[in-house]
């Protein structure tokens, strides 16, 4: 594909999703969501750049005792994450050129691939910010691809727009490029930059890729109402450094009982239900 049919592809879908003004909701809106069905939207995270090992160790116990998508760690605990994760559902998943996305092309796939022989599984990729802001729609496509080739086969590569940077314009044509490029998933923020994840930047995104590809709500997701809302606007995964507070349920307690995790003795650790000895 050369860069005339780039330009052109991007141009045409970002006219058509902006005369759309934005996607639907994926769900209906009386749709409901247990606390404990939302653990497999989760990305267990912890990307503190102070993160001990011990509490990376910790995040993998949380994962999978609530059955928790993935855990997703800096590049150097990759490896450790791996192996604590070994024999559980729970997959391996780390970052790449984070976080402001301005390392090369070439380096991102060098560290893509590093991931992947440390046992990665899934990779969240920070896109070229400068390059979308320059329009160099040609870098900002060869910058993901590079990952997502380098990679194919062995994991599956989700890339972060960091959309509290981006104007909606950028947003539906960023999206574009990482559809074709071949990215499986793409993601709204970091954590470490201005913005969060909206209900509307998810639905712009969701109706922009189509349903076929991945839309990962990350930054300022904390909460069991946010995640639902993050859900029906179209997210398919949720990245979270709050999910046990997530699939704890609602912060009024009505409508989450025990989530049966199995962390009780004397009395339900998210305080939402009530022990009943004989049970356990």
């Amino acid at each position: 594909m050369n860069s005339e049919q780039i330009y052109e592809i991007v141009k045409k879908v970002t006219q058509e999703v902006m005369e759309q003004g934005g996607g639907e909701a994926a769900f209906d809106a009386n749709t409901e969501f247990t606390p404990t069905s939302l653990a497999a939207y989760i990305d267990h995270t912890l990307l503190k750049p102070e993160a001990s090992a011990e509490d990376v160790r910790k995040i993998c116990d949380e994962a999978k005792k609530y059955n928790f998508a993935s855990v997703c760690v800096n590049p150097s605990y990759i490896s450790f994450v791996a192996n604590q994760l070994k024999w559980s559902t729970v997959t391996p998943c780390c970052v790449i050129g984070f976080p402001f996305g301005t390392h090369t092309p070439e380096a991102k796939k060098a560290e893509a691939q590093e991931a992947v022989q440390n046992g990665a599984r899934e990779l969240d990729m920070v896109i070229n910010i400068g390059a979308i802001k320059s329009n160099d729609w040609n870098l900002v496509k060869y910058d993901v691809q590079e990952v997502v080739e380098a990679v194919k086969g062995k994991a599956s590569v989700k890339v972060i727009l960091e959309t509290g940077l981006l104007t909606d314009d950028e947003k539906v044509k960023a999206c574009t490029v990482c559809k074709l490029a071949g990215a499986a998933f793409v993601k709204t923020c970091t954590g470490f930059a201005t913005g969060v994840a909206t209900v509307e930047d998810i639905k712009l995104m969701r109706a922009t890729v189509g349903p076929d590809m991945g839309v990962k709500a990350s930054g300022g997701v904390r909460t069991y109402e946010t995640a639902v809302k993050m859900i029906k606007a179209g997210a398919d995964r949720l990245g979270a450094t709050a999910g046990i507070a997530i699939v704890s349920g609602p912060a009024d307690g009505k409508s989450s009982p025990c989530i049966q995790c199995g962390a009780c003795t004397t009395q339900c650790p998210t305080g939402n239900a009530g022990i009943v000895k004989i049970s356990y």
